[in-house]
């Protein structure tokens, strides 16, 4: 994004909007990661450091589309989990750029499973 105003020229750049929507995507109930995709082999959670993965930005003068590849928890209901991801995404982007997001497409492309306990007979209680 880039704006002309009285002071001088404001450029938002792809990476900003790629850090954004990948911070709100994490913070979504039900979301376990972002995916870096099919063709890096398995969907892998990736942490807070690399939150541009699984993140594909177009960015344009005063609008941004917004493709983003997910790992969701095992027994949330995908459909819910992901309109809320695109809400939350959308909101995050406008509040903070000023663009206006023409559209979040989500592809889930992992379910998390959580880890169980595994009883060690040898673990001090």
């Amino acid at each position: 994004m880039s704006e002309d105003n009285q002071t001088g020229l404001i450029r938002i750049s792809d990476d900003v909007v790629s850090t954004i929507a990948g911070l709100a995507a994490l913070e979504t109930p039900g979301i376990a990661g972002m995916s870096g995709g099919i063709s890096e082999g398995l969907a892998k959670r990736l942490s807070g450091k690399n939150v541009q993965r699984g993140v594909s930005v177009e960015v344009g003068q005063v609008e941004a589309a917004i493709d983003l590849r997910v790992i969701v928890n095992y027994g949330s209901r995908i459909q819910d989990v992901c309109r809320d991801l695109q809400e939350n995404v959308r909101e995050a982007v406008e509040n903070m750029t000023g663009l206006s997001v023409v559209e979040v497409n989500v592809k889930v492309e992992g379910v998390a499973f959580k880890e169980e306990e595994v009883e060690d007979p040898h673990r001090v209680k």
